[in-house]
C-alpha cells in the first residue's frame, strides 16, 4: 500500500462556530441571534453610524470580516491563502469571520480540508449558484447571470449576512480576496454602508494581457478595478511586481496604500508529509516531473507548447525515451501535467508531437495527496509566460518547501526568478525559446540522473511561510485598529 500523509478522516458537514450553515440544507444555526436583521430605508441603505466597528472600543478581541468565495471544501489555489490567513491570525490577535459561499456552488471540492478549519472560527455559508453549471442550457447560459462572474448570485445574500455579521461581531476591518470579481462588489458595499476599513487582497489585476477577451467585459473589470482600488482603505497584493505594474497603472494612488503580503506554504501540511520525501539517488529511472496547475495556450501565458516540442526533438535524437525506454544512452522520462483546466487541448498537443507514452495529463487531487507527490517525484516544473513576470505563481513557494530540484520557465527577470535565485536554484530559462529549453532541461536531467541536482536553500525558504504572511497582514490591520 502506497503510504500517505497523516490525516484526520475528513467530513464534509461539520458544524463550524456558531454561525456556520449546516452545508447538506444550506440553513443558519439557530444560535444566530435572529434580532440582528437590519432595517433599509426607502433607499435600501441601513441606518448606521460612520463606523460599526469603531464603536467596539478595547472591551473584547479585534475581529476581521473575511470575504473569500473560494473557503474550504473549495478545491482551488485560492482556498489555502484564505484559509491559512484564518488559522493564523488569531495568534497575532485577530479573530477571523468567514463570508462565503455554499460548497455546492464548487465545481470541484475537497472533503478533508474542512477538517482544517479551527472548530471556534465563525463561517458564514451563503447560498450561490454557478450559471456555467446551474444555469446553463445545452451549456449556455445568459450573459446577465454571470456578470461580473459566474457566481454573481452570491452578492445579495453575502451582502445581507455581511451586515449581520457586522452588527452581531462589531469586526474592525473587512477584508475581500480576488480574483473572484463578485467578492469585491461585496466588500465594497459592506464598506460603503459601514465606513469599516477595507483591505482588499489582489492576487492578480483584473485586467492583464488578453484577459478578459470579451470587450465590454474587459471595460468593466477595468472599472471595478478602479473602483475597489480608489475606494478601498489599503491595497494588499502578493508580489513586488504586481506593485509596481498596478501602480503605473494609478500613479495617483499614496504609496503607504500599497502592502506585499506574499502567498507561501503551510508548514503544518509539510510537516506531516516530510517522512514521505523520496531520497534523490544515482539512477532513479525513469524520472518522473510534475507540472501542477492551469495551462494554457496563449504565447504569454503559461503554453507548454516549447517545452513539448524540445522533448519531440530530444527523443527524435536518442537522449530521451519513455519510462520503459530505460537505456544506459537515453534518460527515461515520465512528466505528468496535473489539473491543467483544459485537458483535450494539451492532449492533443501531446499527440501531435508523438509524445504520449512519455507525458500524460492527470486530474486535480486534495491539497495533502498534491503535496504528498511532490515529494515523491524526482523533479517539479514551472511555467510562466514572461508577460506575466509580475506575477507568482502560489504553487512555486509549496515547490520550494517540498524539496524538490526545480525546472522553471519563466521570465529570467521576473519575480518568481528573482526567488528561484534567492534560493540558490540556477534551472531557469525561457518559457518559449526552445534552445535555451534544451540547454537548461538536458543538464537537469543529467543532475537528476547522478542524484546530484540544486536544492532550495531551507533558510530561505522559511521566510515564505504563511504564518509569517499571516503575521504582516496582522501588521496591516493593526495600523488601521490600533
Amino acid at each position: 500500500m502506497r503510504a500517505e500523509c497523516k490525516e484526520s478522516p475528513p467530513e464534509l458537514y461539520h458544524t463550524v462556530g456558531a454561525s456556520s450553515r449546516d452545508p447538506r440544507q444550506g440553513r443558519v444555526d439557530k444560535t444566530r441571534d435572529e434580532n440582528t436583521v437590519p432595517n433599509f430605508d426607502k433607499q435600501g441603505k441601513t441606518p448606521s453610524p460612520p463606523n460599526l466597528g469603531a464603536s467596539l472600543g478595547s472591551t473584547m478581541n479585534k475581529r476581521v470580516l473575511m470575504i473569500a468565495f473560494h473557503y474550504p471544501p473549495a478545491l482551488a489555489s485560492g482556498t489555502h491563502r484564505a484559509l491559512s490567513f484564518s488559522r493564523d491570525l488569531p495568534e497575532f490577535g485577530w479573530e477571523p469571520i468567514i463570508l462565503t459561499t455554499h460548497p455546492r456552488t464548487h465545481e470541484r471540492i475537497d472533503p478533508a480540508r474542512m477538517e482544517e478549519i479551527p472548530p471556534d472560527i465563525r463561517v458564514q455559508r451563503v447560498w450561490a449558484l454557478d450559471a456555467g453549471r446551474h444555469l446553463a442550457f445545452r451549456g449556455r447560459y445568459a450573459r446577465l447571470t454571470a456578470w461580473p462572474d459566474r457566481w454573481s448570485s452570491w452578492y445579495p445574500g453575502a451582502v445581507l449576512q455581511g451586515l449581520r455579521l457586522i452588527l452581531k461581531h462589531r469586526p474592525q476591518v473587512i477584508w475581500s480576496t480576488y480574483p473572484i470579481p463578485t467578492a469585491l462588489l461585496i466588500a465594497r458595499t459592506l464598506h460603503r454602508l459601514t465606513g469599516i476599513p477595507w483591505v482588499t487582497d489582489l492576487r492578480d489585476p483584473l485586467v492583464t494581457g488578453q484577459h478578459p477577451t470579451d470587450p465590454s467585459l474587459k471595460k468593466a473589470f477595468a472599472r471595478l478595478e478602479k473602483m475597489s482600488i480608489h475606494l478601498c482603505t489599503r491595497i494588499a497584493v502578493t508580489t513586488p511586481g504586481l506593485q509596481r505594474f498596478l501602480s503605473t497603472r494609478y500613479p495617483e494612488i499614496p504609496a503607504e496604500k500599497w502592502a506585499i503580503i506574499l502567498n507561501g506554504f503551510d508548514e503544518k501540511s509539510f510537516r506531516r508529509c516530510d517522512p514521505l520525501s523520496k531520497p534523490l539517488l544515482p539512477n532513479q529511472e525513469p524520472l518522473t516531473l510534475v507540472h501542477g496547475g492551469t495551462l494554457y495556450t496563449g504565447g504569454d501565458e503559461r503554453n507548454p507548447g516549447a517545452f513539448l516540442n524540445v522533448l519531440e526533438a530530444l527523443r527524435r535524437q536518442g537522449m530521451i525515451g519513455s519510462h520503459d525506454e530505460n537505456r544506459t544512452d537515453r534518460i527515461g522520462l515520465r512528466i505528468i501535467l496535473r489539473a491543467t483546466a483544459h485537458d483535450e487541448i494539451i492532449q492533443a498537443m501531446i499527440k501531435k508531437r508523438g509524445l504520449s507514452d512519455m507525458v500524460a495529463t492527470a486530474p486535480a487531487l486534495p491539497y495533502l495527496q498534491a503535496i504528498q507527490e511532490m515529494f515523491q517525484v524526482d523533479g517539479l516544473l514551472l511555467f510562466q509566460g514572461e508577460g506575466f513576470d509580475h506575477l507568482i505563481p502560489a504553487k512555486l513557494f509549496e515547490y520550494l518547501r517540498a524539496r524538490r530540484p526545480i525546472l522553471a520557465l519563466t521570465g529570467a527577470h521576473g519575480d518568481s526568478a528573482r526567488i528561484l535565485r534567492e534560493a540558490g536554484l540556477a534551472s531557469i530559462t525561457s518559457l518559449n525559446d526552445e534552445t535555451a529549453i534544451e540547454a537548461a532541461l538536458i543538464p537537469f536531467l543529467q543532475q537528476l540522473r547522478a542524484g546530484t541536482p540544486q536544492l532550495p536553500d531551507p533558510t530561505v525558504v522559511a521566510s515564505y511561510s504563511r504564518r509569517l504572511q499571516a503575521q504582516k497582514l496582522a501588521e496591516l490591520f493593526n495600523q488601521l485598529a490600533p
